[in-house]
């Protein structure tokens, strides 16, 4: 069994209410049908990441407002993806991804991917959420981690990916102690590798561990090689079915 610990939670049933978080899907040119399927009328979508081009690209792209324009028709949120490269990326380049994502695209938030996680980056960080909440009151901003940040983080953003990784270290992880201070719906946990068999123990990791917000797929990164989040499960249909719905122990 997975090595869990969470401060809260019932002996029968987590509580805990899933949605998902897509990561970013290829571009919509290239993966038409996976972007139609979000739209998808009762998807339990908790957000949808946008990246043209590591990022917004240098221009408009026809297929990707499209696609946007589809999804916020159904009522599904679009983060745009920034990346922080561990904090080297400079204040200017990073808002001038995020002025073009919300100029051409009109995002609901961002997704700042690569983001540090020790607490002698977290004021930089902070500043540029403050900066972003600026340009945009409303965004939804989510700190792309990958693992456990400084406790520090988590008032700094709307949301924390706290694991990014294959499903072979996920089912033995431990969740960090201090995110028992806070609700499930300020976690996300991204997991590639996890097989059919295995996607109903992953929900319940998810759930015991106070993630309301996940990604699982079947599809993995080829030992580095690969983008595993880039196409949708195979298992879509099934993981659809499951999240949303309480899982009982």
């Amino acid at each position: 069994m997975p090595h869990l610990t969470r401060g809260t939670g019932s002996t029968t049933s987590t509580g805990v209410r899933t949605a998902l978080g897509i990561p970013g899907y290829a571009h919509p040119l290239v993966a038409p049908a996976q972007w139609a399927e979000l739209a998808r009328p009762g998807t339990p979508l908790d957000w949808v990441v946008l990246d043209v081009a590591a990022g917004p690209g240098s221009r408009p792209d026809p297929h990707c407002v499209e696609a946007v324009v589809r999804l916020r028709t159904a009522g599904v949120r679009v983060l745009g993806h920034l990346d922080l490269t561990y904090g080297a990326r400079t204040l200017a380049d990073l808002l001038t991804d995020a002025h073009r994502h919300l100029d051409w695209y009109r995002v609901d938030g961002f997704l700042l991917d690569r983001c540090p996680t020790e607490r002698a980056e977290l004021f930089e960080v902070r500043r540029a959420v403050g900066t972003l909440r600026a340009i945009s009151e409303t965004a939804h901003v989510v700190l792309g981690h990958g693992s456990h940040p400084h406790p520090g983080y988590a008032e700094n953003a709307d949301q924390l990916v706290t694991f990014a990784g294959p499903w072979s270290d996920y089912r033995w992880s431990q969740v960090a102690e201090w995110t028992a201070d806070y609700p499930p719906d300020r976690f996300c946990h991204f997991v590639h590798g996890v097989p059919l068999g295995h996607l109903d123990e992953a929900l319940r990791i998810a759930r015991w561990q106070g993630a309301a917000t996940v990604y699982f797929t079947d599809r993995t990164d080829g030992g580095g090689r690969t983008n595993p989040w880039e196409t949708m499960p195979g298992y879509w249909d099934d993981i659809v079915s499951r999240v949303g719905t309480g899982v009982s122990e």
